[in-house]
């Protein structure tokens, strides 16, 4: 694999400099790109598409949260793109204002500290591969101020700490042997012990504690998932609706499945933590064309991807944004294949089947986990459809075909009796661009 790329952000030419050459003497980071202001980290880290950004909290034009709000929104566009901030302030409402939407694939460091045993560096490996890391000074200011209401045991200082690092509750449940049920009710109690002795001095810091608690609980009730797998403003459409677990609504949506051609054989002969790399390279690639199609990921099976267009915006379209996304994705595949031949890495063949029906829109699950979902003959059909993708291709069924405001060049592969259904499909099958000029990418690979 190729190192980690990062972009930097500081409105400091000096920390810029500085953290430049702190990092480049690390063999396995890359630095791709800089920016002084808000709108240059947004536009550079587009064109960029780093690995990893590195800001400053207070960037022209107003020197407020300049970092952090462009971070989030490159966090939007790219969900895979780690996020390190970098801030001479230890105020722990920062670390809050960064850590609100969750705190995976980010981390907050103190300028004065960072070059203590290559912090900096650690915490770019770190939010690369979706970690977060915070800077012990940071996690001191959030919980010392309640500390010194006394009355707290070791225990009740370990789970104060989890708290303050922004975990979730189930991740808490899971570090600590326990249920989510009996997390919850210890940390209530906690605060309620808190609240009890806190003076007026150190009521702040308690107000700061309750509002992470607060943010933590609303993630584990409206699911986590449903943040992280929705593009941008969608969850919180959803969640304007009023929508409770178990509503749904009829909806016609064009499904979108891919897949990796003989992704077990590939496992089989690459190193794990490659393969962990690769693959989430894939999704992040996928991911960004799916959104920029205007397309929703419904989720990631093994290293299967699964989107939806129209859903759960109701589009008229939906049929030729799924094809578009299809190209992209291929597109995009093709490249980081090429990439991959060159360092001796097994390339990900990638075939898709799109389904075009009507679809039950809903969010299920429970308390425990919340998910947006839909369920249907479509869902079922593209999965079914693409097995018929080989490398390059795209399988749509008869239904997406009418859908299409453009019919594309395509082999029209006759009646198909698909397993689960007991009516045939008459797929279609697309070829890119990319796999007319060049052939499969895996033949590349499999004869290096």
């Amino acid at each position: 694999m190729g190192p980690i790329t990062v972009f930097v952000a500081d409105d400091s030419v000096f920390i810029r400099e500085g953290v430049k050459a702190m990092l480049a003497r690390q063999h396995d980071l890359e630095i791709v790109g800089e920016a002084a202001d808000h709108d240059g980290l947004v536009d550079g880290a587009e064109a960029a598409a780093p690995n990893v950004v590195v800001s400053d909290i207070r960037m022209p034009p107003n020197f407020h949260r300049e970092g952090i709000e462009a971070c989030k929104l490159i966090r939007k566009r790219h969900p895979g793109t780690g996020i390190v901030i970098l801030s001479q302030y230890d105020d722990p409402d920062y670390a809050i204002a960064l850590l609100s939407e969750g705190a995976a694939g980010y981390a907050y460091l103190l300028k004065d500290r960072i070059a203590e045993g290559d912090q900096l560096a650690r915490a770019i490996r770190e939010v690369a591969s979706g970690g977060s890391m915070l800077d012990p000074a940071v996690v001191s200011a959030l919980i010392s101020p309640v500390r010194r209401t006394g009355g707290l045991d070791a225990e009740d200082d370990v789970l104060l700490e989890m708290v303050a690092e922004g975990k979730p509750i189930k991740a808490i449940a899971a570090a600590t042997k326990s249920t989510p049920g009996a997390v919850e009710a210890r940390v209530e109690s906690l605060f309620v012990r808190l609240a009890e002795g806190v003076s007026a001095g150190t009521a702040g810091a308690l107000d700061r504690l309750k509002r992470i608690h607060a943010a933590i609980v609303l993630r584990e009730e409206q699911g986590e998932s449903l943040s992280r797998l929705l593009p941008t403003g969608v969850a919180d459409r959803i969640r304007a609706r009023g929508a409770h677990p178990g509503d749904s609504e009829e909806l016609n949506v064009t499904v979108l499945m891919s897949d990796i051609r003989g992704y077990s054989t590939i496992s089989e002969s690459t190193d794990p933590s490659l393969l962990a790399q690769q693959l989430n390279r894939h999704r992040a690639e996928m991911n960004k064309a799916i959104l920029d199609a205007g397309g929703t990921v419904m989720q990631y099976v093994g290293d299967a991807v699964m989107a939806v267009f129209g859903a759960p915006e109701p589009s008229a379209d939906h049929a030729d944004r799924a094809l578009v996304a299809a190209h992209a994705m291929h597109a995009a595949q093709a490249v980081v294949n090429s990439e991959w031949v060159r360092e001796g890495l097994a390339p990900f063949p990638l075939g898709i089947g799109l389904s075009t029906g009507d679809v039950a829109a809903a969010l299920l699950g429970s308390e425990e986990r919340l998910e947006y979902t839909v369920v249907g003959d479509a869902v079922n059909l593209s999965q079914r459809l693409q097995q018929f993708a080989a490398d390059g291709e795209i399988v749509v069924s008869d239904v997406t075909w009418d859908e299409l405001s453009v019919k594309p060049e395509a082999e029209d592969l006759g009646p198909h009796l698909v397993k689960g259904r007991s009516t045939p499909v008459q797929p279609r099958k697309i070829a890119t661009d990319t796999h007319r000029a060049t052939g499969s990418v895996a033949s590349q690979g499999a004869a290096t």
